[in-house]
């Protein structure tokens, strides 16, 4: 999305990890943080509870899948290891195809790690989660504008970010918000074209038999993909100098 859409003065976008209460405070001071609150609190609080989590010591990790459009939002206790899935959320619009961001103006979700980086409470699509698009990896292969301003946010349109609806966005913003406010110091957003399962790698690789660089780039992050399946947990993430994807 365009920088000129999510514009806010710094101090409310980005983390403050020294005082993560006042972090709370600041964004309740919001309107739209407030009646998300209002609306949402009771019924996030209840889900949770039914998976034995909750709010106050909440860890999330954010899955996203292009071609199904779904958007997973996973949750454990703080301290543990294992994520469990709290909620699947349909992702409302989409542009671009499969594979991954690599220039400004293409339209392209990005495919890959991320983390969010920003929080914005008065977005232009409602509420706002930024990432940290362009990563390491992406730089290494992009061209000389990469271009940026990925968010998870409300309404229902988009070029290159994931739009949820303003319904939606109030609860994934609070849970994003309990989290940091945990102390979770890095909420990972994984996003891949599909399913990375075997059937779903297959065909990919067949469509873009002419494209080894993409199938390659495919290979690469269902690495990640697979260690989340198998453990439920995440590996750390390293890149290497040849912008591949390392999994530790």
């Amino acid at each position: 999305m365009r920088s000129l859409y999510f514009f806010l003065p710094l101090v409310f976008l980005f983390f403050s990890y020294n005082a993560p209460q006042s972090f709370k405070t600041a964004q309740l001071k919001f309107p739209r943080v407030k009646a998300a609150y209002d609306i949402k609190e009771q019924g996030l609080k209840e889900l949770l509870e039914s998976k034995n989590l909750n709010l106050s010591s909440l860890e999330i990790f954010i899955r996203a899948f292009k071609k199904e459009e779904d958007l997973e939002v996973w949750g454990r206790k703080k301290g543990t290891t294992k994520f469990q899935l709290i909620k699947t959320y349909k992702i409302c619009a989409s542009s671009g195809m499969e594979g991954p961001k690599r220039s400004r103006g293409d339209d392209q979700v990005p495919e890959g790690f991320y983390h969010v980086n920003i929080f914005n409470p008065e977005s232009m699509f409602h509420l706002s989660l930024g990432l940290n698009y362009p990563n390491q990896a992406d730089r290494y292969f992009c061209d000389t504008n990469p271009g940026g301003d990925i968010y998870i946010h409300g309404n229902c349109i988009t070029i290159g970010c994931m739009p949820m609806t303003d319904d939606k966005i109030k609860e994934i913003y609070i849970m994003a918000l309990e989290a940091k406010n945990a102390g979770q110091s890095k909420i990972n957003v994984h996003i891949f074209p599909c399913r990375l399962d075997e059937e779903n790698m297959k065909e990919l690789e067949q469509k873009h038999s002419d494209d080894k660089s993409l199938t390659d780039f495919w290979r690469n992050i269902k690495t990640g993909y697979d260690w989340f399946e198998t453990n439920k947990s995440l590996p750390e993430i390293t890149v290497s100098r040849q912008g591949k994807y390392l999994f530790n």
